[in-house]
């Protein structure tokens, strides 16, 4: 994991696309996109159907790797607000076993808005823990501190003549309402089909303003790298 400063405080990048917030030791991930392999089955294209086993072993892997006792998804959760009647026996136990063992929320997305819990957790719109506000898609003009998904960042960056594509982070910085630092980020699709849109999209610099800097960071060999996307103008 890798440590990232953010909003005044500090939090952890794992190298598997998750966020760990150790005051509150929650982990948080974004468009898990559970049952998407399902959905495109339903609708004649015939992809591999284990993508919510893939992506549910991925979680459990991060929350044993944070020692979370909390685990916040930010939306997007399943493919469609049906997903969980399709989850097949040992997706649904594996399920099952992860919202026992940890105080699980669900964010509704816009995949899933009328999800229901059928395999444990509790459902929210958007949270507000501590002045930082969790929803599923970032809200243009928010000044407070702020987690979002729905994106799918991904950096594209040239090195050595060959185009590199890694999901990322974006983070912004700003002051906040009170006059103290803030920002926002938004999380990469955690899922494990999920495809991505450029980080310097301008979709995603819109809907992070207002902004003084926008970067991409990606945790690489137990540091952080940072690509500059965006500056306000001097």
């Amino acid at each position: 994991m890798v440590p990232l400063s953010f909003a005044g405080e500090e939090w952890l990048l794992t190298e598997g696309r998750a966020l760990y917030w150790p005051r509150e030791r929650a982990l948080l991930v974004a468009d898990l996109h559970l049952e998407k392999g399902s959905f495109f089955a339903r609708h004649g294209q015939m992809i591999p159907p284990y993508d919510s086993r893939e992506t549910l072993e991925r979680v459990a892997l991060a929350i044993r790797e944070t020692g979370a006792r909390r685990v916040i998804t930010l939306g997007d959760n399943f493919h469609d607000s049906d997903g969980s009647t399709r989850l097949e026996p040992h997706a649904c136990g594996m399920l099952e076993a992860l919202t026992k063992a940890v105080d699980w929320v669900w964010i509704t997305g816009n995949h899933d808005p009328e999800m229901e819990a059928r395999c444990g957790g509790t459902l929210a719109e958007e949270l507000d823990i501590g002045g930082t506000i969790l929803r599923h898609r970032a809200k243009k003009g928010e000044t407070r501190p702020e987690l979002s998904g729905h994106y799918h960042p991904r950096l594209q960056v040239k090195v050595r003549q060959r185009m590199i594509r890694r999901p990322c982070t974006v983070v912004s910085a700003n002051d906040g309402p009170d006059g103290k630092p803030s920002g926002r980020m938004i999380l990469p699709a955690f899922g494990a089909f999920t495809g991505g849109m450029n980080a310097g999209d301008p979709a995603i610099l819109k809907a992070l303003q207002p902004a003084d800097r926008i970067d991409a960071v990606v945790p690489a060999k137990g540091k952080l790298a940072r690509f500059n996307l965006w500056n306000r103008a001097a």
